[in-house]
């Protein structure tokens, strides 16, 4: 039952009249959030759970000095070159 209160189309469509949930779906202008493991799983995205949460996504993970040399390298390839005349 609980399944069947979830927000999520893709979620819902997997457990009723899938033609039927994904046509109203449509006709509406539905957008899934896919915040749900069940939703990510049927689009073939990572799951939303472990290392697979959105805010580890950009995590980089290694020591301060690391990191330090690789913000300065990318620093000197995104400056714009001056010209000179």
């Amino acid at each position: 039952r609980a399944s069947l209160q979830t927000n999520s189309f893709i979620s819902a469509a997997s457990f009723q009249e899938t033609t039927k949930v994904l046509t109203l779906a449509s006709i509406n202008a539905k957008s899934d959030e896919l915040k749900g493991l069940k939703e990510n799983v049927i689009v073939g995205h990572k799951i939303p759970a472990g290392t697979g949460l959105r805010e580890y996504e950009d995590l980089i993970v290694g020591s301060r000095s690391e990191y330090e040399a690789v913000m300065e390298a990318a620093s000197r390839t995104l400056k714009p070159e001056t010209s000179k005349k």
